[in-house]
């Protein structure tokens, strides 16, 4: 059994502290009833269940009903030589495992920030899994496991599938970079780092999404500049089945956009 805070769905360690930090830090909040832990046990008391569908060949998302958390949804990136948890979720199912099993089971665990970390070191145990945590981000797991190891600016994690830190929303804010996806095309895992928004057509970039606080102009210049050296077509995100197909053009379009309303270039419309 997993201890884990109600609201970000974030495994924790014991003695649990009085507060989530995670969500105390101005990027997330503590609900107004106050602190409140859950366990992966309560979950499966509840019937809690994870359904597990192809996006596209070789990539599954997973997402859990009812939702835990944030919401995320996780995607399974298949290799030949393993395979690629993203954004694990905030609970686990032994029907989950069984299935995540057949499809040739889990060589790594990663999340994209630590918002998303969800109960990485349970999938990772029941999966003899590897976690991986930026080194950036490293203060800010909350369960300690011999199991999690850091990286830095870039890893391939797998055979033509890597790791790349990003920053912005978080210090060692990430993505993945998946060369076999979009039919070869590459496909880009952008978890919050770049988030794709419900028209298809935009991503945005905040330091924090609940509390609407934007990242400056420069920022988000920077992160356009590094995804143009970048090839990819779909952008795949971690709430719901938002999934752009232009991404490199939706990347510069939306930089554009934030750029110039943060930048007061838009003022008279206001």
């Amino acid at each position: 059994m997993t201890i884990l805070c109600a609201t970000c769905g974030v495994e924790t360690g014991e003695p649990l502290p009085e507060t989530c930090a995670i969500c105390a830090d101005e990027r997330q909040w503590v609900p107004l009833h106050g602190q409140i832990w859950t366990s992966t046990g309560e979950h499966a008391e509840r019937g809690m269940r994870i359904d597990l569908v192809e996006d596209e060949p070789g990539l599954w998302a997973l997402t859990s009903d009812p939702a835990v958390g944030i919401g995320q949804r996780s995607l399974l990136v298949q290799t030949p030589e393993g395979n690629l948890l993203w954004d694990p979720l905030g609970t686990i199912t032994d029907a989950a495992v069984e299935q995540v099993q057949e499809l040739g089971g889990l060589a790594v665990v990663a999340a994209s920030h630590p918002h998303m970390f969800g109960v990485q070191c349970a999938w990772a145990d029941a999966l003899d899994a590897r976690v991986l945590v930026n080194a950036r981000d490293a203060s800010w797991v909350q369960r300690e496991h011999p199991r999690v190891e850091q990286w830095d600016d870039e890893l391939e994690v797998l055979p033509g599938v890597r790791l790349i830190r990003m920053g912005g929303h978080f210090p060692g804010a990430a993505v993945v970079l998946w060369e076999q996806g979009s039919d070869g095309h590459g496909s880009l895992l952008a978890g919050d780092t770049m988030q794709p928004k419900p028209d298809r057509a935009s991503v945005g970039f905040m330091r924090s999404y609940p509390n609407n606080i934007p990242l400056s102009a420069g920022v988000v210049r920077r992160l356009a500049d590094q995804a143009a050296t970048l090839r990819f077509r779909r952008i795949y995100g971690n709430i719901g089945g938002q999934v752009i197909d232009d991404g490199p053009a939706a990347i510069a379009r939306s930089a554009e956009r934030h750029i110039a309303w943060v930048t007061g270039e838009h003022d008279d419309l206001t």
